[in-house]
């Protein structure tokens, strides 16, 4: 439809004195000229350029004769003007071309550029022509002229005396009489006596009046308000052959706009609405078609505050009407009703600080070409304080504005209403929907054109271009894609007349005034004439359609003087010797493609049908065009002009059911005509005898003959159906869909009977239903369910001026308009209407055919929603409720649970009881959502419970749903209920839970409870889903939020409650050895495990069965089980490669071989990590050297397996994975290592061999982080299992030096040494590889058992601080806790987490050397 686009421009026409003030502007018939009228002077503008170009002043002696002007009226040649004044004199006008040759304005282009050149007509269309204006004739009708019309030879005149004068353009009265309006007689329809009551009245005269070509008469409006449509019984124009209809409800008419092709009148009433009325083709009566009026809902303070009507102007292409009032305000409406533009609300009625601003007045408008503009004539009141009265000399007084406006394609060539793109044309560009083309098809792939077909092939286009777009470039974004016309084309060619789009939405052609060009959206570059005669030798009449890669258009040939229908290939030059061109009889007003058909409506009212198919003419690709049938419709359309489109449709009455050849279903099958706003349908007549012989011609069977024209619906504006078919929505893809302006949308659906049963004789096989939708509708999209528009939206830019600066104003007054795309869902509105009527079964078939739709879900939801608010706040008694059936409707669908959830979260709690009454009971519901497993809703209805039910009932079903969650490790889900259950404990019960202060953990950042830790750097979450749980490295007890958390109110039972509840669950997680869930656990609820697990370090923590635990956590966390490698009988490193290392080292570890490879990492690792940590500051630094290389040297056993846990094993695959900033440096690191070390191939091997029996880099992170917390604890059983994972002697040894301390548990070593006892056994057996290590620790185990046969006092044991321990074992232990707590000082100053965690363990790595000698374990890695 038509939207407002950017601000107004203000032609420059600054009056010296009241006088030259405009007041009325009118155009001539092909809007390129316009007769401004001001009191005393008559002008004329050119319409492009917007320029002045003659002004014809009346002297100051006759104005005061004449009065003042009035009204101007153009002859249909454009070459006289009549003037009518105040004091009822007509003034003839001739308007004549002056200086020969000369122009105005004349376009000056550098020398030698191509448009100089031999371009017809080029001088008329590019300048403004200089014209005079001279006065021929003065006619003088003695009384005040009310209104001027222009009647085919003749002007029309209504005085105030009740006279009208019919006057020949010569300024002759060709010796009629005037006529009398009280001897017309008036009836309320042409049937009733022929005598109808005369208006009576002496005083009575005509007001406003215009002509209807299309109905062959008046329609008027009196001076008392009464309005009247006065139509000339035959030929001869005189008062005995007059007669007039009037409606007896309109008695405050105020003026009149006529529509010709939709035989609309439309009357402006006093109260502001205006009324539309048509004529009843049979009674010739006046029937009100509908009314234009401002609701109370849209605009509750203005809408009975407007005035009075003032004018109605219908848009050029008859498809919108324009209508403002006595106090100012404009507003848009399409042709049967539906709002588009009202100015006065939001930003044009508003400044941005919300002050109302003054509306604007209009006295006169009337449209450009093609509608592209609209001409105003302003005049402000006067209504200002002193300090704006120097604004008022430039703004306030009248000014020419010219508003712009974009308009679907649809209201100039209907045929493009059979695609799924939305069109816009403005009057030097188009706006199109379908996004980039360059989303759909790659123009880069494209040019290599053999490795593009078969992806083409298989593209959403599938099945011959016939496939839908997809939904993601037709909705894509909000803005659309621009595309300026071709500046050389419009320059000859301006206004764009039509404009068409192909079925991929990847070409465009345009038509102007002569010729046409079009556009790729993937070459990005126009096409026009090679040839300027042959463009500027065609005007293209009927509209222009593609069909797959050509252009089917309809055309006058301006040299043959002929009628043509041609075909233009997309990929050849444009140029007439590549045309087909079909000679046609007469004049084409409307064309459209349908399948391999083209359908063509003629000036003769006839009806054509061709084929056209693609021909190969050796190299040339051409189309030919065959004459398949001619239809004539002259017994049913009055006049030609009133048809506004034809559509072939594949749409029948049958549904291809019945019908006797199934093929024939999607076939032509019917013609869609829409006659003034009524949609005819004429069928194909199946009744006669059908043929089916195999070698008949396949054209045979097209040419059955169409039976008499149906009426379908009234009020039609556009028609939507698509040829393409589709197995699973055939109701959609069969259904025709229609646009009626304010009364919304119908849809005309078939019905098809379920199973292909035979249909019931009563029920009609197809139904027309109504809905409305709160956008204007542009296009549809079929299988999607979905209608796209486009809507205004306006933005304000009055905050950029200050009030008193002149040059504001226009930019003030008005917002700037753009044009927004927009969508909305449909098809809740057609089941709701279905169920309504009964139509269950069909309702369900079309909604399990569109159950796979993205938001089909919020379609149900929306159903049910509509519903519930109508019923529920309905003041009468419903006799008969849909809210049951829609329930039991949406059982039907999976969805159903969380359908009725969402719904009443949305609505007020008022009406939940009628919901629920309707979808079953809330607490059986929750059920429900358990069983199913979905927590979600579940969560969901537990907030309905809660206000619904009493408290102990909401906590009994809330306790239900923790534990379930728990179980399934719902964290966020678990945190909530948390939250709930307290608030629920805490006397909260009438209101849901609100959000408490302390800092809930997100889910993501694992650990936030321990955050006042020495060391607390999340693990940089890149590639791990929000949903997973991250760790963090923890050095001390919890002493942070958590303590505050549960401290709030501690002494509450509640806590108590959720306390017992989580100690439950961790003692399940335990004794099933589920550690990685154990630390998810504790990580997402911020659970106190060191102080649980010290509590049942003797219970729940013990480890039962050390070999089904080992095994246990080798799944779950995928670590692989050791292999001994191949070659371990004979050690590579036995060459003297490594000799610096110390002899003796090798020969101990000759049975043991990875050890040795996982010493030199060492060595490189260190190295590497102190290159890497040289950025971070001179504490890791000092750290590093401090502890590197000493350690490494004495005591090479245990430092290089601490390395195990760094990131950095020797170009480990891990390095790659995690985070490709590494990558360079890492290898370049390894490369200079390895030469050094120039290891054989079997060497590699070895190091390959050790890497794959190593698990992932996150399962390393967390089994540390465990084994940390597990040795805080105090649980050493489980950090023994822990440690012969990760094949850490080094843990071994601290487990030791812990054991000889006199205060420890001897029946917990005693279990340990059992353990390992058992561990061994099982590796001999099932495990080999797993012997090696245990042969390391082998001395360590000898020394435990002697430990518990030694231990005397296993009793007095009691629970220590774990900090302790290691520092009553060694006093190094300090320096090294010391310098691991001054890195992580040093870590938080640095900002990043990804880097900073990453060099943490780099750190950590070197740290660890020190204290793992001494016993300590100290710092984990994250």
């Amino acid at each position: 439809m038509y939207f407002l686009s950017g601000w107004p421009k203000r032609l420059l026409c600054a009056p010296r004195s009241p006088a030259e003030a405009p007041l009325h502007v009118q155009s001539d018939p092909r809007r390129a000229f316009f007769a401004v009228l001001a009191p005393a002077r008559l002008s004329i503008w050119y319409s492009r350029p917007t320029v002045l170009i003659v002004t014809y002043k009346e002297p100051a002696k006759s104005s005061t004769q004449f009065g003042s002007y009035k009204q101007a009226e153009w002859r249909p040649d454009s070459t006289m003007i009549a003037v009518s004044t105040a004091n009822g004199y007509i003034l003839f006008f001739h308007i004549t071309s002056s200086r020969g040759d000369k122009y105005l304005y004349e376009p000056v282009y550098p020398k030698g550029s191509p448009q100089m050149k031999g371009i017809p007509h080029f001088k008329e269309e590019h300048c403004a022509p200089a014209l005079n204006l001279e006065m021929k004739k003065i006619l003088d009708l003695q009384a005040p002229i009310m209104s001027l019309q222009s009647v085919l030879e003749d002007l029309l005149v209504a005085t105030s005396d009740g006279l009208l004068h019919l006057i020949h353009w010569e300024g002759m009265t060709n010796g009629r009489k005037a006529i009398n309006l009280s001897t017309v007689p008036f009836s309320v329809d042409l049937q009733s006596s022929r005598v109808g009551s005369f208006l009576g009245f002496a005083d009575v005269h005509i007001k406003d009046m215009e002509y209807c070509a299309t109905l062959d008469g008046f329609a008027v409006v009196f001076n008392d308000g009464k309005v009247g449509f006065i139509t000339p019984v035959s030929s001869r124009f005189t008062a005995e052959q007059l007669h007039g209809v009037w409606p007896q409800d309109v008695i405050d008419g105020t003026c009149v706009a006529v529509n010709n092709k939709y035989r609309l009148m439309a009357f402006g009433c006093a109260s502001g609405s205006v009324q539309v009325y048509t004529i009843d083709n049979t009674t010739g009566a006046m029937l009100l078609s509908h009314k234009l009026e401002l609701t109370a809902k849209q605009y509750p303070d203005i809408w009975n505050k407007t005035g009075a009507v003032k004018i109605i102007r219908w848009s050029p292409d008859n498809s919108a009407v324009i209508v403002t009032w006595e106090y100012g305000g404009l507003s848009l409406w399409s042709v049967f009703g539906a709002q588009l533009i009202c100015t006065l609300g939001g930003d044009f009625a508003y400044r941005s600080d919300g002050t109302k601003k003054d509306p604007l007045k209009i006295n006169s408008m009337s449209w450009g070409a093609e509608g592209y503009h609209l001409w105003v004539i302003s005049g402000f009141g006067s209504q200002h304080n002193e300090i704006e009265s120097d604004l008022r000399s430039i703004v306030k007084q009248p000014s020419i504005l010219l508003f712009q406006f974009i308009k679907s394609v649809l209201t100039v060539n209907p045929c493009m209403s059979n695609q799924e793109q939305v069109l816009l044309q403005g009057e030097d560009r188009l706006y199109l929907n379908c996004g980039d083309a360059s989303q759909t098809q790659n123009p880069k792939s494209s040019s290599a054109c053999t490795d593009h077909t078969p992806s083409r092939e298989k593209s959403p286009f599938a099945d011959g271009g016939l496939e839908s777009q997809g939904l993601s470039t037709l909705l894509g974004h909000r803005h659309w894609h621009v595309v300026q016309i071709s500046s050389t084309y419009l320059e000859s060619n301006w206004p764009i007349r039509f404009s068409a789009i192909d079925e991929l939405g990847q070409n465009i052609a345009v038509a102007g005034k002569f010729g046409f060009a079009h556009y790729s959206l993937l070459t990005k570059k126009w096409k026009l004439f090679g040839n300027i005669t042959q463009e500027q030798n065609m005007i293209v009449t009927g509209g222009l359609a593609w069909w797959n890669d050509f252009m089917v258009l309809a055309c006058y040939n301006l040299s043959d003087r002929q009628e043509e229908l041609r075909i233009y290939l997309r990929t050849s030059n444009l140029d007439n010797a590549f045309a087909h061109v079909t000679k046609a009889p007469a004049e084409t007003l409307l064309l459209s493609v349908f399948r391999d058909m083209v359908v063509v409506f003629r000036l003769d009212c006839s009806i054509c049908l061709y084929s056209i198919e693609r021909k190969f003419d050796g190299s040339n690709t051409t189309a030919s065009v065959q004459v398949l049938q001619e239809v004539s419709m002259s017994r049913y359309i009055p006049h030609p002009f009133l048809v506004v489109s034809i559509t072939l449709t594949s749409v029948s009455t049958e549904n291809g059911i019945t019908l006797k050849m199934p093929q024939q279903a999607r076939d032509a099958e019917s013609i869609m005509l829409n006659l003034a706003g009524q949609l005819i349908m004429m069928q194909r007549d199946r009744s006669g005898p059908q043929i089916r012989e195999k070698d008949s011609n396949p054209n045979q069977r097209k040419l059955l003959p169409f039976c008499p024209p149906v009426v379908l619906a009234q009020s039609v504006e556009n028609v939507w159906t698509t040829c393409r078919a589709n197995k699973q929505k055939r109701h959609l893809l069969e259904a025709l869909w229609l646009s009626c302006g304010g009364a919304g949308m119908k849809v005309w659906l078939p019905l098809f009977p379920r199973d292909h049963r035979k249909p019931h004789s009563f029920l009609s096989q197809r139904i027309m239903l109504p809905f409305h939708i709160n956008i204007y509708p542009l296009a549809v999209l079929f299988e999607d369910a979905l209608v796209l528009g486009a809507v205004n939206d306006t933005l304000l830019y009055d905050s950029l001026y200050t009030r008193n600066s002149a040059r504001e104003q226009l930019e003030v007054l008005f917002p700037f308009c753009v044009v927004e795309r927009t969508s909305q869902i449909y098809l809740h509105h057609i089941l709701r209407q279905l169920l309504v009527r009964n139509l269950g079964e069909q309702a369900l078939l079309l909604a399990q055919s569109c159950a796979a739709l993205p938001y089909f879900p919020h379609v149900l939801e929306l159903m049910l929603h509509e519903v519930l608010e109508e019923e529920a706040t309905s003041r009468e008694p419903i006799p008969d409720p849909l809210l049951p059936t829609v329930a039991k409707f949406i059982t039907e669908f999976p969805l159903f649970l969380q359908t009725v959830v969402h719904c009443a979260r949305k609505t007020e709690y008022a009406l939940w009881n009628y919901l629920f009454a309707a979808v079953g009971n809330p607490k059986d519901l929750f059920e429900e959502c358990l069983m199913a497993q979905d927590l979600d809703t579940a969560a969901s209805y537990l907030i309905i419970l809660q206000n619904m039910e009493v408290p102990a009932v909401s906590r009994q079903h809330a306790t239900l749903l923790f534990n379930t969650a728990l179980e399934q490790g719902k964290w966020d889900l678990c945190r909530h209920m948390i939250r709930f259950l307290k608030a629920i404990g805490s006397g909260e019960s009438e209101t849901p839970p609100s959000t408490p202060t302390t800092q809930e953990p997100s889910s993501s950042g694992g650990f936030e409870f321990f955050r006042n830790r020495s060391i607390s750097l999340s693990q940089s979450a890149e590639n791990v889903p929000p949903g997973k749980f991250s760790l963090q490295k923890t050095l001390s007890m919890p002493s942070g939020p958590s303590g505050k958390r549960w401290s709030k109110d501690s002494d509450c039972a509640e806590n108590m409650y959720i306390d017992m509840m989580l100690w439950r669950h961790a003692r399940r997680l335990l004794e099933d050895v589920r550690l990685k869930d154990l630390g998810c656990f504790a990580a997402q609820l911020g659970f106190e495990l060191i102080s649980w697990l010290c509590k049942e370090r003797t219970r729940a923590a013990r480890v039962d069965n050390f070999v089904v635990a080992l095994k246990r956590l080798h799944k779950d966390f995928l670590w692989p089980l050791p292999i001994i490698p191949a070659s371990s009988i004979s050690s590579p490193f036995k060459n003297g490669k490594c000799r610096t290392v110390g002899e003796q080292l090798l020969k101990s570890q000759s049975a043991d071989p990875f050890l040795t490879s996982e010493m030199d990492a060492g060595i490189s690792n260190i190295q590497r990590s102190q290159s890497w940590l040289s950025n971070i500051g001179p504490t890791h630094r000092d750290t590093d050297i401090a502890s590197s290389p000493g350690p490494q040297m004495q005591d090479a056993f245990l430092s290089p397996l601490s390395h195990k846990g760094d990131e950095c094993s020797i170009g480990s695959a891990t390095d790659l994975t995690e985070s490709s900033s590494m990558v360079d440096g890492d290898w370049t690191m390894v490369d200079e290592n390895f030469s050094t070390l120039s290891l054989t191939q079997s060497e590699l091997e070895h190091i390959s061999m050790e890497l794959a029996s190593k698990g992932p880099h996150k399962s390393q992170v967390q089994l540390r982080y465990l084994l940390h917390i597990f040795m805080e604890a105090g649980c050493l059983d489980w950090c023994v299992v822990i440690s012969l994972i990760l094949r850490e002697s080094s843990v071994v040894s601290q487990i030791l030096s812990i054991a000889q301390s006199s205060e420890m548990d001897g029946e917990m070593l005693q279990n340990i040494k059992t353990g390992l006892h058992a561990v061994d056994r099982w590796a001999s057996t099932d495990c080999p590889g797993y012997k090696p290590f245990l042969n390391i620790i082998k001395p360590q185990l000898q020394k435990l058992s002697e430990i518990t046969e030694e231990q005397v006092q296993p009793d007095t044991f009691q629970p220590i601080t774990v900090g302790k321990t290691p520092e009553q074992s060694s006093p190094r232990a300090e320096e090294s806790r010391g310098s691991s707590s001054r890195a992580s000082i040093s870590h938080s100053e640095t900002g990043s987490n990804s880097v900073v965690s990453r060099n943490e363990e780099d750190t950590t790595g070197a740290d660890e050397e020190e204290p793992f000698q001494d016993g300590a374990y100290d710092c984990s890695v994250s």
